[in-house]
């Protein structure tokens, strides 16, 4: 089963959406947007820059968890992942965006 991301709203009304891989876990999750073209556009841009290693910000957390942030070519943070026990899980974590995010498909849970 494939990937795909999914359009939602949060609690405060702004869009967001979350890329699932094909088991439906989520494995990216975007910063809130004001209006679903802006999610949409946020969408496109995870197509476009998954694919590029250099685009992934490896961190770990204050808490001692790993987890990555994916950039857009102008260095801002287009989406983050979960946090994970280990560094390979985090690895396994950018794969995972790497192979389900280029072809996925849009799910509008809004409309």
């Amino acid at each position: 089963m494939a990937g795909k991301f999914v359009i939602g709203k949060r609690s405060n009304g702004d869009f967001q959406f979350n890329l699932k891989a094909g088991n439906g876990q989520v494995i990216l999750a975007s910063q809130g947007y004001a209006d679903k073209g802006g999610c949409r556009n946020g969408i496109e841009s995870v197509q476009k820059n998954s694919p590029d290693d250099a685009r992934y910000e490896r961190k770990m957390s204050s808490n001692g968890k790993w987890f990555f942030n994916l950039l857009a070519g102008n260095g801002q943070v287009i989406g983050s992942s979960e946090m994970y026990e280990s560094e390979a899980g985090r690895e396994n974590g950018i794969a995972s965006v790497k192979n389900n995010a280029p072809g996925a498909d849009v799910v509008d849970e809004t409309a």
